[in-house]
């Protein structure tokens, strides 16, 4: 095992056009990899397994990414738990046993934060997974992540596999989901007091109290944090990725008015959930690794801002 990668290693990034994925491809050029591999959902859908297994056998991937999910806010959660699910479930299935069938060297598995209990004790420790009762308002989605975890680890112990899985803290950046029915919070925040500004209305309406508590990763953070642990890191124990620190609903939504210039007001609408009081992660056993994040809150969110502003409106 502990295989590493080398320029010119045949790397598969799945969902390679999504905010992790992209971000994964970019970290992976600036390192020098040459021979990244990363395909369309209309050129292979993950949902079938004899499509995957015919594109694992056409290319022989040596590594594997696992940045394809169908990812959404607390709305798209609680609207769409089947599909969650299922399609959670059925992409991650798909991709590990056929990089077990195809003789993968090392598979990196992301899952999220929202794995863990919903009251475990904070900041959240890789040890607290299963402790407790989940957050109703993304539990399907952490079943699934749950389960491919699991997987991965199932896959170690009878087969050998080497593949290990990445708990990711919040993420945002460029390439995010700015639709307001189906984004996370922070990019919501951003379309949210974008359209007021232009529209000059009064006020800008946010969920729930504004008292939980988040913490934020940028994805070329995360990016090179998954590049480095697929050369450095090889446990079947799931590893905590985050930045460390944390912010109030209240206190990011603030920050996102100023920094998108929102002149009005900001109204909360106490009927909407605010989800769990508070996730932190505890992401000691990574940074004693010798990696660290480096993008600041406030300068990711004006980075993503740019290329909010570069992708969501260009040609308007």
């Amino acid at each position: 095992m502990a295989f590493v990668m080398n320029e010119n290693s045949r790397i598969y990034v799945a969902g390679h056009l999504g905010l992790v994925g992209s971000a994964i491809w970019r970290e992976l050029e600036r390192q020098g990899f040459k021979n990244l591999i990363g395909r369309r959902r209309r050129e292979v859908d993950l949902l079938d397994a004899a499509a995957v297994q015919n594109f694992f056998a056409e290319t022989k991937p040596e590594f594997v990414f696992m940045a394809a999910a169908k990812v959404g806010g607390i709305h798209a959660n609680n609207t769409q738990p089947g599909a969650f699910l299922f399609e959670n479930l059925e992409v991650q299935n798909n991709l590990i046993h056929t990089a077990h069938q195809s003789g993968v060297r090392k598979l990196l598995f992301l899952g999220s934060s929202c794995i863990y209990p919903k009251l475990a004790p904070q900041p959240l420790k890789e040890e607290s997974l299963l402790a407790g009762p989940l957050e109703p308002t993304n539990e399907w989605y952490a079943v699934a992540k749950i389960a491919g975890i699991k997987l991965c680890q199932a896959y170690r112990r009878q087969y050998g596999c080497d593949f290990i899985s990445a708990m990711p803290t919040n993420m945002y950046g460029p390439n995010d989901n700015y639709d307001l029915q189906s984004s996370h919070v922070l990019p919501a925040l951003i379309r949210k007091f974008h359209d007021a500004k232009t529209s000059s209305a009064a006020t800008v309406t946010c969920w729930g109290t504004g008292t939980p508590l988040r913490e934020f990763l940028y994805a070329d953070d995360l990016a090179s944090a998954c590049v480095f642990l697929m050369q450095n890191y090889s446990e079947e124990q799931f590893i905590n990725v985050g930045s460390g620190s944390e912010i109030t609903i209240r206190e990011l939504s603030e920050l996102v008015k100023c920094i998108i210039g929102f002149p009005g007001e900001i109204v909360w609408d106490k009927s909407k959930p605010d989800g769990t009081p508070r996730k932190l992660m505890d992401s000691s056993r990574l940074f004693a690794l010798g990696w660290k994040p480096k993008v600041k809150l406030e300068n990711g969110i004006r980075l993503a801002y740019e290329d909010f502003l570069a992708k969501q409106y260009r040609g308007k």
